[in-house]
């Protein structure tokens, strides 16, 4: 069953008991809602890799899709879709086959052509991915020239469970909001993610809309420095996560949630009971310049 990206995103219902799911399509041009005239433009992308490791794995598929959106959040135009398949130098481990369906015999003597992918990224007003503090160290390590460009996550930057949605992952989100795909390549997870971010949730606001409230304000990286190991437990159930290099434990938190946070540590980590090695936790800024670099 197919339908066009509006009527997926737009889910049907065929009754209490009875949720449809149509299959995705996204379509380019212009989408009919929203003010088109001074629009900014977003572009989606995904990587597809060798691997998990961005310092010896290298990428495989890179797609890209660029859309237009106004100052309300909504999507007023889509541009046509991009996808490369790049030879990593070395076998395609056999997971990775079964997870994408790329084969050796694809990206053989394949590459992407640097400037074009260059060109789109850095002549935009947002780079976005569904797991941004993923892709971005790829495409940074792989595209040196688009590093500073300013990035949003549609997985982190969406508080889809204050939203009444279970979970963050691309397909769950999707059905969800009554459409389906195949996930694990990459140019169809980015139309994907461009389907979940025209989504309208119950007070009328888009997902876009949210994504790019949270992505313009700032957050903080709090490094809870001096912690005693026997306060690990509740760092850890607090969100915070040990930072190898650092030796430290840290999150990242909403510029909103600083006050509680710090509050939070006072009291649990940095009281003279907790037996802190330090007198208090450090706070860096982070904007959508650095984040998820």
């Amino acid at each position: 069953m197919n339908c066009s990206d509006q009527d997926c995103v737009a889910d049907g219902d065929a009754g209490g008991d009875i949720r449809v799911l149509r299959r995705l399509e996204v379509k380019q041009g212009f989408t009919g809602e929203g003010e088109d005239v001074n629009a900014s433009v977003c572009a989606v992308v995904d990587v597809e890799t060798t691997g998990l490791d961005h310092e010896n794995d290298a990428i495989i598929q890179l797609a890209l899709r660029r859309f237009r959106y106004d100052a309300d959040g909504v999507i007023t135009r889509i541009d046509r879709p991009f996808s490369w398949l790049e030879d990593p130098g070395r076998p395609i481990p056999p997971e990775i086959t079964d997870l994408t369906g790329i084969r050796d015999a694809d990206v053989a003597g394949r590459s992407m052509p640097d400037q074009d992918v260059i060109w789109a990224l850095t002549h935009c007003t947002i780079v976005v991915a569904h797991n941004a503090a993923f892709d971005r160290k790829w495409i940074e390590r792989r595209f040196p020239d688009v590093r500073g460009a300013p990035w949003a996550c549609s997985m982190a930057d969406v508080e889809w469970e204050r939203h009444g949605y279970d979970g963050r992952k691309l397909g769950f989100l999707g059905v969800q909001c009554g459409f389906f795909f195949e996930a694990h390549r990459a140019d169809v997870d980015v139309d994907a993610v461009i389907a979940l971010l025209r989504h309208r949730f119950d007070n009328g606001r888009t997902a876009m809309s949210v994504m790019m409230q949270n992505a313009e304000a700032p957050s903080w990286i709090v490094r809870a420095g001096g912690a005693a190991f026997e306060r690990k437990e509740r760092l850890r159930a607090r969100g915070y996560r040990w930072n190898p290099q650092r030796r430290v434990w840290a999150k990242e938190v909403r510029d909103a949630d600083r006050p509680n946070e710090e509050c939070w540590l006072a009291t649990n980590i940095y009281a003279a009971d907790a037996r802190p090695r330090a007198s208090r936790p450090s706070f860096k800024r982070r904007t959508r310049w650095d984040r998820y670099a």
